[in-house]
């Protein structure tokens, strides 16, 4: 009789362990699954896009004085997400790393201000391009209006030290005939500054920032007509996965026609600078 009782007792604790055991590889086997999606897919099955950003670059994504995320790259992401129907999560990285915490599926894309450079047009599948950050020159007195790079011989020029500004004026062919006139500051804040005391003539800004800071000020700066050309931003997703391109592009394409676009650039620009165009060819 305890013999039988015994078996019997194996028999239960034996099915018990193969239900647990089936009921774990059923657990393993789901996100597994989840895991093999990719594109968008893969977003649609988790309901949320992973938005991976550097969280210091206002004024696209960056902290405010309570540490709340903000800018503009924040607003147009979460209106997105109320087209796709989707929840957007946004993902502090070490910009760096940007390519690995992509493909690692940490993030599911790069969104902050990312220039869409041959390079990356090779190593990800990009959305189109929606915002065109030029290098720019601006100014408060009317008189600088600079409309060849020639002129810059002429004027006191402040940037910011190691900006991309800086960079792309080291780069150009005529740098030589005006980099005696350059002043470098730790910040634009205070080449505004010297601007407005008339220590300097004119600032080289990416036009995304000079924008932004032309709505904090009283007295605007205007725009020369020269400029060191177009740096123009893409969202960037893991490779291959055009589908995801495809519905980040439709969405934006909603919220220009509908002017929501219009209204968020608004809001971080003081005018509309959002754009959707295709590469060349």
């Amino acid at each position: 009789m305890k013999k039988i009782l015994a078996l019997i007792m194996c028999l239960i604790f034996g099915v018990g362990l193969v239900g647990c055991n089936t009921g774990s590889t059923t657990s393993q086997t789901s996100q597994n699954n989840s895991n093999e999606l990719t594109g968008w897919e893969y977003i649609k099955s988790k309901g949320t896009l992973v938005v991976g950003l550097d969280d210091t670059f206002a004024p696209m994504g960056f902290r405010d004085s309570e540490g709340n995320l903000v800018g503009f790259d924040i607003d147009l992401a979460k209106a997105v997400g109320e087209v796709l129907g989707i929840n957007i999560q946004f993902q502090p990285i070490d910009w760096n790393a940007k390519e690995m915490e992509l493909s690692s599926k940490r993030i599911d894309c790069i969104w902050n201000g990312m220039s869409a450079t041959p390079e990356r047009q090779q190593k990800l599948s990009l959305t189109k391009k929606y915002l065109n950050n030029r290098i720019v020159i601006m100014s408060f007195k009317d008189s600088v209006n600079i409309k060849s790079v020639d002129m810059l011989a002429d004027v006191k020029i402040g940037t910011q030290a190691d900006s991309a500004a800086l960079e792309t004026m080291q780069n150009h062919a005529a740098y030589d005939s005006f980099k005696d006139n350059i002043t470098e500051y730790n910040t634009y804040d205070e080449a505004i500054m010297d601007m407005q005391a008339g220590r300097i003539d004119c600032i080289v800004v990416d036009e995304v920032l000079g924008e932004y800071k032309n709505t904090k000020l009283e007295q605007k700066m205007h725009l020369s007509d020269f400029n060191f050309g177009d740096d123009y931003y893409a969202i960037g997703c893991r490779k291959g996965e055009t589908d995801l391109v495809e519905k980040l592009n439709d969405a934006i394409k909603t919220l220009i026609d509908n002017g929501k676009a219009a209204d968020i650039s608004n809001k971080w620009f003081g005018r509309n600078i959002v754009i959707l165009e295709d590469y060349d060819n």
